[in-house]
C-alpha cells in the first residue's frame, strides 16, 4: 500500500523549486537530499530531491532535473509516495498510521458488526469514516474513549459509540 507523504504545490522562483504540503511527521527523512520518492501519478515519476529547505514554514524542494518554472509548474498537484512496508511500526501501542487503520473491521463494545474504516479525516480532530453496507458512512472522533480497542492481528477495531452516532440514517 502507497502512504502520501506529500503533494507538490506552487513552483516557488524561476529555478524549478517546489512549494510541498507536508504529510509526513518526519519531513526531514523523506524530504532529504538524494531521496527518491514515487509519485501519483506514476508518470509524473519517480523524482529526485536534490536539496530541501524551509521557507515561512513552507517546505521548498528542488528536484533533479526540474530546473526551471514551467517544469515545477508540469508537477503541481502531484502526490509523493512511499511504500507503507517502508514504515517502521511505533514503539507507541497508542499510535497507529492510517494504513493500519483503514480496512479494518468495525464492530460496537458488544460486537455486533457496524462496517469498515474507509478513510482517516485529520481536519483538527482526527475523524475514522467508517463505512457502513447500505446505511453510508459514519464519522466516529478517533478518541479513546469511543475508541477503546484496536486489534491488528484480528482486523478489528472497537467502537463505544453514544447513542445516535452509528444509528443515524440518511433520511433525506
Amino acid at each position: 500500500m502507497q502512504l502520501v507523504v506529500g503533494r507538490i504545490g506552487r513552483p516557488h522562483g524561476v529555478r524549478g523549486e517546489v512549494t510541498v504540503e507536508v504529510r509526513t511527521d518526519n519531513p526531514e527523512l523523506r524530504f532529504a537530499p538524494g531521496t527518491a520518492l514515487a509519485t501519483d501519478p506514476a508518470s509524473a515519476g519517480p523524482v529526485e530531491v536534490e536539496g530541501a529547505r524551509w521557507h515561512k514554514d513552507i517546505l521548498l524542494l528542488s528536484l533533479v532535473g526540474v530546473d526551471d518554472r514551467d517544469a515545477a509548474e508540469a508537477l503541481r498537484g502531484t502526490l509523493l509516495v512511499i511504500d507503507s512496508a517502508d514504515v517502521p511500526p511505533s514503539e507507541d501501542p497508542d499510535e497507529f498510521s492510517d494504513h493500519q487503520l483503514i480496512g479494518l473491521s468495525v464492530v460496537t463494545a458488544g460486537g455486533d458488526p457496524v462496517g469498515e474504516v474507509a478513510d482517516v479525516l485529520h481536519h483538527g480532530q482526527d475523524l475514522l469514516v467508517v463505512r457502513r453496507p447500505s446505511r453510508g458512512e459514519a464519522y466516529v472522533p478517533f478518541v479513546k474513549a469511543l475508541v477503546p480497542e484496536i486489534d491488528l492481528e484480528k482486523g478489528v477495531l472497537v467502537v463505544d459509540a453514544p447513542p445516535g452516532l452509528l444509528d443515524l440514517d440518511e433520511a433525506e
